[in-house]
């Protein structure tokens, strides 16, 4: 097995990218194995470690198709709906409470 090319923080070659610098540039991995890391030294910890991808081997995003759109937004209905009282609270609830705020605390809200 050969062992990744490590860089230094702030100086990899310009034609590898991280999976964020690659999604803006409206890129992704596309399957390819990760081609080096980067390291960020730390004091008291060891080094932050991100992986690199070559940009010539990236394909392009795919686009979200209605059915895509569709999930999403059931998706993100479902974090923001109350199991407890079945309403749709207009932000998302807390993982914290497992409950929107006024069945959290009953005591506290106006009725």
């Amino acid at each position: 097995m050969a062992t990744l090319p490590v860089f230094r923080w702030r100086l990899a070659p310009d034609d590898y990218a991280t999976r964020r610098q690659l999604r803006a540039r409206g890129l992704r991995p596309g399957g390819q194995q990760v081609a080096a890391q980067l390291e960020r030294p730390r004091r008291r910890r060891g080094p932050l470690v991100a992986y690199l991808y070559r940009i010539d081997l990236a394909k392009p995003v795919r686009p979200m198709t209605a059915a895509r759109w569709a999930a999403l937004a059931k998706a993100n209905t479902a974090r923001r709906t109350c199991p407890q009282c079945r309403t749709d609270t207009g932000y998302v609830i807390p993982s914290s409470l497992g409950t929107c705020v006024t069945c959290a605390y009953p005591e506290e809200c106006p009725q």
